[in-house]
Order: C-alpha cells, then sequence, then structure tokens
C-alpha cells in the first residue's frame, strides 16, 4: 500500500457534520437505525451530527479524516486508540438511552488496548471506485505507526464480501467476531 500523504486528505472540522454524518451513516447501515430508534436512516443523521461536532466522543471530528476535492467532502475515516473506547462510547450511549429511548441494544466492545480502531470508513456512492477509501485507509494507518499501539483493527459486515476482500488485500487478518446491535460482524486487525 502506498503511503505518501495525500493533498486532499485533512483533518475533519465541526462545521463538517452536514457532509460527514451521513458519510457515517452509510458506513454502519442498520447499526446507525438501532442507535436512532428508526427504520429511516435520515432519522438517525441529527444525532451523528450533534456527536460529530463534540469532542471526546467515539464520532467526533477530533478523530475523523476527511477526503476533499473541489471544495466536496467525498469520504471520512474515523478512528481512534481502541484503549479508549469505553470513555468515548459513554456519552454516547446514555444520549441514546435519553433521547431515543434505546437502553437494550447488545453492544460488545468492539476493539481492544493496543489496537488503533477505525470506527467508520466511507466513500459517497458518487465517488466510490476511485481509490479514495484506500487513500484515507493509508493516512489512517500512517498516523497510526506514529503512535505506540501494535495493530489496526475494523469490523467488517458479513454481508460486505466486497469490503472484507479490499481489507484482506491489503494485509487485515480476521481475528473474531462482534455483535453490534442485531447483527454479527468479523473483527479484523492489521499489524502496524
Amino acid at each position: 500500500m502506498k503511503t505518501e500523504i495525500d493533498k486532499n486528505i485533512r483533518p475533519a472540522r465541526p462545521e463538517d457534520f452536514k457532509h460527514v454524518a451521513p458519510l457515517i451513516i452509510q458506513a454502519m447501515e442498520d447499526l446507525a437505525c438501532s442507535f436512532a430508534n428508526t427504520e429511516d436512516p435520515q432519522e438517525a443523521i441529527p444525532l451523528f451530527e450533534h456527536f460529530f461536532q463534540k469532542k471526546a466522543n467515539q464520532y467526533s471530528f477530533e478523530h475523523t479524516l476527511v477526503y476533499e476535492e473541489m471544495g466536496k467532502i467525498m469520504g471520512s475515516i474515523t478512528f481512534y486508540d481502541g484503549a479508549l473506547l469505553p470513555q468515548y462510547r459513554k456519552p454516547f450511549l446514555e444520549y441514546i438511552a435519553e433521547k431515543y429511548e434505546v437502553t437494550d441494544l447488545v453492544i460488545e466492545d468492539e476493539t481492544a488496548p493496543k489496537e488503533v480502531y477505525i470506527d467508520t470508513l466511507s466513500v459517497s456512492p458518487k465517488y466510490q471506485g476511485k481509490g479514495i477509501g484506500k487513500k484515507l485507509l493509508a493516512s489512517a494507518i500512517n498516523q497510526a505507526k506514529k503512535g505506540n499501539l501494535e495493530k489496526i483493527g475494523l469490523l467488517v459486515d458479513y454481508k460486505n464480501p466486497k469490503a472484507k476482500k479490499l481489507y484482506s488485500a491489503l494485509g487485515f487478518e480476521s481475528v473474531g467476531e462482534k455483535q453490534l446491535g442485531n447483527s454479527v460482524y468479523e473483527h479484523l486487525q492489521l499489524q502496524l
């Protein structure tokens, strides 16, 4: 994988929320709807707009890189130190319990200490197939290598073999399964 810095990738800013929240939902699919207690992904947008603009949570702008070209955000990747998941997740779970009455979802810890966790990686449908996802992933891996963590990981939906094929081609290997909401995902990792 090429690891040069891409001039179109930059740290996200709070004002990017209108562009990034739909990308987060696209990456999460049914799980985003479960968090917002709805079957309509559009109704989950305010939840992710809210958390993207705030600091110290798992969907924050401060953990996100965006791919921007000609003034358009075409993709995003959100990642963080897996050891911090409990503290990043706590305000989110409290909020959805209070605001959306979501209290009974099974949410396993999707990451672990010593792992940089890629929470979401998404490219807008009209810009897919142009290598943007690979560039975002390469940038996240470059940042992860600067830290003292041993691996980078993510979950992939069993219903998305195309994504697993991409990650496997980049050296990611299966290390188990995790349940989030009503779905079970494969946990993939790459040694740094």
